[in-house]
């Protein structure tokens, strides 16, 4: 029974997380017409950092045993997935709607389900994999090949779902030996580092607007992570991965209330199929817990 307490715990803190991302997304594609996407990958570290430093103030002495890490360069490439994965998405963005480029990153999941075999050790069973790639039929309702979205843009989300998955996976590895403030704080400080890199190449000075939204940006981003952190903490990465495709829930609706763009059959369709396949993971697996007492 605590196991399926857990579990459920750690499906909440992911869905939280999601939330939280997209409305950072949705800041970004507003964004994108003002300042270069990498700028804004670099403008939403800043954000979590200086929130960061904010908390760690209140940390004291006990700060230094925080921030103590056995995994350093873990934490380095973990970071430099996900600013690549940010990176990607936010380019795409520019030319991209929403809810096509958040379509498109949900291959992710796949990817994680995958790689949490031969890295992490995980057992990964058929209703998972079901789960996954029911979810991916969601998807693909949505994306509706050939409509238009198979170009070089829509190769960015793909390939920055890969480096995703890959964040996450290391996440897991992390969540096994370091604290939760630890791997936050060195999210932010390494995600500073990584976009700062091509800042002298297309740097445009921001408005003090920009700068607010990169602030709020940052109290999100703070939240999902930490939220994302947990998640991991609770429960496995391929359990996880199904409910990564809720965000299409969250995009759809911040695109509508943003930019006006009601969602089409395709997507409400789309998006009941990945809702029936995260739901299915969930009751298999209170069922699973039902039969281990």
């Amino acid at each position: 029974m605590q196991d399926q307490n857990k579990t459920q715990a750690g499906i909440l803190f992911l869905l939280g997380s999601i939330g939280f991302i997209t409305v950072v997304d949705t800041a970004a594609k507003y964004m994108t017409t003002s300042l270069p996407p990498v700028e804004l990958v670099w403008g939403y570290f800043l954000g979590i950092f200086t929130c960061l430093l904010g908390y760690s103030a209140t940390k004291g002495r006990r700060l230094p045993r925080l921030l103590a890490t056995k995994r350093p360069w873990l934490h380095f490439g973990r970071v430099g997935l996900l600013v690549l994965s940010i990176s990607l998405l936010f380019i795409a963005l520019r030319y991209m709607t929403l809810a096509d480029a958040t379509a498109i990153s949900f291959t992710s999941p796949l990817f994680i389900t995958i790689l949490a075999i031969p890295i992490l050790g995980e057992k990964v069973g058929k209703a998972r994999w079901f789960a996954v790639l029911g979810g991916l039929c969601g998807v693909l309702i949505i994306v509706r090949p050939g409509s238009g979205l198979a170009s070089w843009i829509s190769l960015l989300p793909l390939f920055g779902a890969v480096a995703f998955a890959g964040f996450q996976i290391a996440t897991r590895l992390l969540s096994s030996t370091e604290s939760t403030f630890a791997t936050l704080f060195y999210t932010g400080a390494f995600g500073l580092l990584w976009s700062s890199l091509a800042l002298p190449f297309i740097w445009v000075t921001p408005d003090p607007w920009h700068m607010l939204v990169f602030m709020i940006q940052g109290v999100l981003g703070m939240g999902a992570h930490l939220c994302m952190i947990r998640a991991f903490t609770l429960a496995e990465a391929s359990l996880l991965a199904p409910f990564n495709y809720s965000k299409i829930i969250w995009a759809s609706a911040t695109g509508y209330l943003v930019f006006g763009n009601i969602p089409t059959i395709n997507t409400l369709v789309g998006a009941g199929v990945i809702a029936l396949a995260g739901v299915f993971i969930m009751l298999r697996e209170r069922r699973n817990a039902a039969f281990q007492k």
